[in-house]
């Protein structure tokens, strides 16, 4: 089944976060210090995938014109509007926000290599090892997320099946048409330019900056585009 490893992943993040849920009232200065353990673990974890790049040119302009599109669709908003429309509709659960719960978990769990390699590894290979060993990850870090941000968490699973899930299913076809080559290339801009974004959201986990991440997701899709750009030109 091409789409299992995508629905371990969604069931992980929701098992972690009803744990999550139990451990709402260990001490503030606990959940303080256990945040800003994971984001220096997160914004480690961006620095080695943002070094993954061949031709870090690329990963730059696909930041800039990434961020001119986010900005220009205000992909930001529109989280932070969805994740107010979940918190009307269900309330905020007597601890944390749902709106930040949700845009936070959603961008930790979406923006990264394991999430593409995994989710192509379930179309092309029918493999899903990469994707359980992130539900397992995601699992665990779903647990602390909802335990200082709250239920919002939850709501992730839904962004996270539906991102692995498309990636699968055209993965499934993918092989015919685009060289190994290009794929390996794609799949390392992608890599360094999430890696970046990674990095920026354990710099906001950390309270040093406040960099609006969401608007910086097109810079995935840009990066993929150069590097067919750049691969048309090299065999012309």
């Amino acid at each position: 089944m091409v789409l299992l490893g995508a629905l371990v992943n969604g069931v992980a993040i929701i098992i972690g976060t009803m744990l999550g849920k139990l451990l709402e009232r260990i001490p503030e200065s606990m959940k303080n210090t256990v945040m800003n353990g994971i984001g220096l673990a997160i914004v480690v974890l961006g620095v080695q995938m943002g070094l993954k790049s061949g031709n870090f040119l690329i990963v730059i302009l696909s930041l800039v014109i990434g961020a001119v599109a986010g900005e220009w669709i205000n992909i930001e908003d529109r989280f932070t509007r969805a994740g107010n429309w979940l918190e009307r509709r269900v309330g905020a659960g007597g601890q944390g926000s749902i709106s930040l719960g949700f845009v936070t978990a959603s961008l930790v769990f979406v923006v990264g290599a394991m999430a593409i390699l995994g989710a192509l590894d379930s179309g092309i290979k029918g493999d899903h090892q990469i994707l359980y060993t992130k539900a397992i990850m995601d699992g665990f870090i779903s647990i602390i997320l909802t335990s200082t941000l709250g239920v919002g968490v939850l709501f992730s699973a839904v962004p996270v099946v539906l991102y692995e899930g498309i990636i699968a299913l055209l993965a499934t076809q993918i092989t015919r048409f685009v060289p190994e080559a290009l794929l390996n290339d794609c799949i390392a801009e992608m890599t360094a330019a999430g890696g970046i974004m990674i990095m920026a959201i354990g710099l906001n986990l950390l309270g040093i900056t406040k960099i609006k991440v969401a608007n910086l997701l097109p810079g995935i899709l840009v990066a993929v585009l150069l590097v067919v750009l750049v691969h048309g030109f090299q065999l012309n």
